[in-house]
């Protein structure tokens, strides 16, 4: 055997490990632009209306908010490191990729989880009824508190999720949702929790309008995975 067969035997040999890890770094830099996009939905009309502490107390929050966005950037660009290092042998990256494939499925919302967390639900009143509005507000509320998973009478919310009037009804990931509307999250309970409990938060918000809201802390919230298809038209 000749020095040219052997080398085209073994670049055969890793090539299933360097299509497995092309795919999993398009999966990490997928996630990495969900958290940028979470992270920079600023509403600009709710500065104009902000008092200078709350101004404070805002762009103190946004700092730490892009600053685990940022840790979470570094985080990841080692990992696509750790992978082309690892490419010399099969057996370690494939263990590598295994965990990581499991963790990027969790983050995509295509896996069953279960953590600590809270648990809200909105019901409809004579007073008040919610909107799908109501809702994206509190999705865009949970997510900036840092919650990794979040559902919608058991419709996991991802990044492809809609969520949209339709006559009298709300629509989640095309599947009718009616109220009371239970809202699961997996995070930080404490956290979690204060983010929504604020004065002029989204709880003391929508009470006072005539909404009725209740949340507890569960340490064993169960969120379904995502039951629909993913699919990317515009990414090349």
């Amino acid at each position: 055997m000749n020095y040219k067969t052997m080398k085209l035997k073994i670049d055969k040999s890793k090539l299933p490990v360097s299509i497995t890890i092309g795919i999993m770094c398009f999966i990490i830099v997928y996630i990495m632009c969900i958290q940028f996009k979470t992270a920079g939905s600023i509403e600009e009309s709710n500065l104009e209306t902000m008092r200078e502490n709350e101004l404070r107390e805002a762009l103190a929050n946004w700092k730490l908010e892009y600053e685990e966005v940022n840790k979470e950037l570094q985080s990841n660009k080692d990992k696509i490191k750790e992978y082309e290092s690892k490419m010399a042998s099969n057996e370690e990256a494939g263990e590598l990729l295994e965990g990581e494939y499991k963790n990027a499925k969790m983050l995509l919302g295509l896996t069953d989880v279960q953590g600590a967390g809270i648990i809200i639900t909105l019901t409809d009143s004579s007073e008040a009824k919610f909107t799908s509005e109501n809702l994206m507000h509190l999705i865009n509320e949970l997510n900036s508190a840092g919650a990794e998973a979040i559902s919608i009478n058991d419709q996991r919310i991802v990044s492809m999720t809609d969520i949209v009037d339709v006559g009298e009804f709300i629509m989640v990931n095309g599947k009718r949702v009616t109220s009371p509307y239970t809202i699961k999250a997996i995070g930080d309970s404490t956290y979690l929790q204060s983010a929504l409990s604020i004065k002029k938060g989204y709880i003391d918000e929508y009470k006072t309008d005539g909404y009725t809201i209740s949340m507890t802390i569960d340490n064993n919230v169960i969120i379904n995975k995502y039951e629909g298809e993913m699919t990317l038209n515009y990414v090349k």
